[in-house]
């Protein structure tokens, strides 16, 4: 799933190629896609594109008076074309889901790979009628989000530091990927409660929330859209690296699954040597 740092890569890349460009078409091609039918995506055409902005791990289009809003979800892409085919694509077909093309040529296309179809665009006069955008939470590298705001959202929480890492409404941009670097580096259990920091742990916690997300806002700068998700993963020191060993004390990463994802983490540097079996068997380590 693309997070904070990938769809702030893809806003940077949006600004330099799309900026300016005139919306010829936008072409639904998945019935699940659209999320808002009036206006109709129809209104975007003819109208010129600005500086695109992101809200959590939402991307919004300036066009015109409108808005194009758009969340990849768990396998959603944006694919940029120079150049787009002269046939029209077929609906249904693939894993096509919107194109848009654009005056004088080229365009992009967002695309969504497997059968949970979740990627979603929205068409609005504001972004902030997308229901998932009007929920969102501070964004964690926003200027004015310091170690105490921080502290502030983590008081009185009494669910596990990993999910609350992940809640949009308390934190916009941080997934499952991210959540576990974080919480690699800060060296803390995925099953901590998030009320149960001290102040120590908490400055520890912001330090390793900036940092994570910070390096991968650099290392994601100025790379191409296509080229993102191979640089996601060379960036990941824990997640999705079940069974290699730790870059930090060599031990072996583990992983807890869940019904429909997994997280992973280390257990000398985490959670006191102590490998957690899975989500019902495991103590809640502190």
């Amino acid at each position: 799933m693309p997070e904070l740092p990938e769809v702030e890569a893809l806003r940077e890349f949006l600004d330099e190629h799309l900026t300016g460009r005139v919306v010829e078409r936008v072409l639904p091609l998945a019935v699940s896609v659209l999320k808002t039918y009036d206006p109709p995506p129809s209104a975007l055409e003819g109208q010129p594109a600005g500086p695109t902005a992101r809200y959590g791990k939402f991307l919004a289009v300036p066009v015109g008076d409108l808005f194009l809003v758009t969340h990849l979800a768990r396998a959603g892409w944006l694919r940029w074309q120079d150049t787009l085919p002269e046939r029209p694509p077929r609906p249904g077909k693939g894993p096509l889901a919107l194109r848009v093309a654009l005056a004088g040529g080229g365009g992009f296309d967002l695309t969504e790979a497997g059968t949970q179809k979740r990627l979603a665009v929205y068409v609005v006069h504001d972004p902030q009628e997308v229901p998932g955008i009007a929920r969102l939470g501070p964004d964690p590298l926003a200027a004015d989000f310091d170690r105490d705001a921080f502290a502030a959202l983590l008081a009185g929480e009494r669910r596990q530091i990993k999910g609350v890492l992940r809640d949009q409404s308390v934190i916009a941009g941080i997934g499952n990927a991210y959540s576990d670097e974080i919480l690699h580096q800060a060296k803390v259990s995925p099953f901590k409660l998030a009320a149960s920091f001290d102040d120590e742990q908490i400055t520890h916690l912001y330090t390793a929330v900036r940092e994570t997300l910070g390096e991968a806002v650099e290392r994601s700068h100025g790379v191409a859209a296509g080229r993102l998700k191979a640089e996601k993963k060379s960036g990941l020191r824990v997640h999705g690296r079940t069974g290699e060993p730790c870059p930090v004390c060599g031990d072996t990463i583990r992983e807890v699954s869940f019904a429909d994802s997994s997280l992973q983490y280390c257990p000398t540097c985490q959670t006191g040597g102590k490998p957690l079996a899975d989500r019902r068997l495991s103590r809640l380590l502190k």
